[in-house]
């Protein structure tokens, strides 16, 4: 740290309406030319003050005991400083008062990650999406247990966040919460903003996240086979509730929508694109990244199919869609009643959508990118890397190729 001047000076300050004597004696202190002043609980008489030496002037008792005092008071000042400079903190002259005088500037960690959260509430659906406040509130609550679980109180200074307080934090995400270790790596990757906030305001002097690994392991995630959705799209169910889900599953097959941007989809956001058939044109909740997706057959004939439902009619949606618990719970029926062994969620639609439906059809990785919302490239990568059979089948293509040029 940078050495600062300082300055001590101590006076008379004649206060206004004053009548008698005696006046308070002031302590300013000065560091880099910013100044603050103490009151220091002591008044004299001007007569027998040395406003030059900024001390009581004589010899009686009295006037010895001042600037004892005085002295003393000074002492503490450069004894303040040090420890501030000790400390690795900000050397100024409201901090050297507020450790005189015990004024507690500590920082402590679920005090600044409520504060936090209260703000991104505020900015909600402006500038965050209730997703991401949901993601923040359900960190503050494991950072709230984890203290509790490591330290038995509440509350911890951010003091105290180090390399091994994040690694004792993965530690019992794993083991005492039971968490996978991407689902460890989200929560932890929340965390960090909380813990760069405080660099960034200069209350913590180091990112304890420095040496950490947030690596994600990749994930072979699941989609459904071309042969799947036929078998969903043809099976007749014996109830309305399994069949509309089985409808809305399908749309989100053919459009790559999440639950939420179906859910709140709206006919006005059905619009006539540039190549004059009909496009989807909406904000992805999530990320708040505009989507642009050229509807298909399928998901037109769907969309028609509910343009006369009540619920449809009453919100000015496209799809009358329940809660997502009852899709993933109906969707889990629709797996069993077809035969398809695998965890299907409303998720896997989005997957299908990316793989079976659009990339192993040779659509370019950058459309499909685009329609899927994604901000950049790398989130959309990791389904073509599961695509192994359209490897083969390109690698077939250029084979047949080399053969016949030679």
């Amino acid at each position: 740290m940078l050495e600062k001047s300082l300055g001590i000076l101590f006076y008379l300050k004649h206060p206004r309406n004053h009548y008698g004597n005696s006046i308070p004696v002031y302590l300013r202190i000065t560091v880099d030319g910013v100044p603050s002043e103490i009151s220091t609980k002591r008044k004299w008489d001007p007569l027998r003050w040395d406003a030059r030496k900024g001390r009581a002037s004589g010899t009686k008792d009295d006037a010895k005991a001042l600037n004892t005092f005085i002295e003393l008071l000074a002492h503490k000042v450069h004894e303040a400083r040090r420890k501030l400079i000790d400390a690795n903190k900000e050397v100024s002259a409201v901090a050297i008062k507020n450790l005189l005088f015990g004024v507690d500037e500590s920082k402590y960690v679920i005090q600044i990650f409520q504060e936090h959260n209260q703000s991104i509430k505020a900015l909600v659906p402006h500038e965050y999406s209730a997703g991401t406040l949901d993601l923040f509130e359900r960190t503050l609550l494991h950072t709230q247990r984890f203290i509790q679980w490591k330290y038995g109180t509440d509350d911890i200074n951010i003091n105290k966040l180090d390399y091994e307080f994040i690694e004792r934090f993965a530690f019992w995400f794993k083991t005492v919460r039971k968490c996978q270790h991407n689902s460890t790596i989200k929560y932890l990757t929340y965390f960090k903003k909380i813990v760069l906030l405080c660099v960034k305001r200069k209350w913590l002097n180091h990112d304890p996240f420095a040496e950490f690994s947030l690596a994600r392991r990749e994930n072979i995630r699941p989609y459904l086979t071309e042969t799947e959705i036929t078998t969903i799209a043809k099976k007749a169910f014996p109830t309305d509730r399994l069949n509309v889900v089985r409808d809305i599953f399908l749309f989100s097959c053919y459009t790559g929508l999440a639950y939420a941007d179906v859910q709140k989809l709206k006919r006005s956001e059905i619009i006539i694109g540039i190549d004059k058939q009909q496009w989807i044109d909406t904000t992805r909740q999530k990320t708040e990244s505009a989507t642009r997706i050229p509807l298909l057959p399928f998901p037109l004939s769907i969309i028609k199919k509910y343009e006369t439902h009540p619920a449809c009619q009453a919100k000015g949606t496209v799809l009358p869609i329940p809660s997502n618990q009852k899709m993933n719970a109906y969707l889990k029926e629709i797996a069993d009643t077809c035969g398809i062994n695998k965890t299907l969620t409303f998720h896997i639609a989005r997957h299908t959508f990316a793989t079976t439906v659009t990339l192993s059809n040779g659509v370019p990785i950058e459309s499909v990118a685009k329609m899927l919302g994604h901000k950049n490239l790398k989130q959309t990568q990791h389904y073509a890397k599961v695509l192994d059979f359209k490897v083969g089948n390109d690698m077939q293509a250029l084979k047949e190729k080399l053969t016949d040029l030679s």
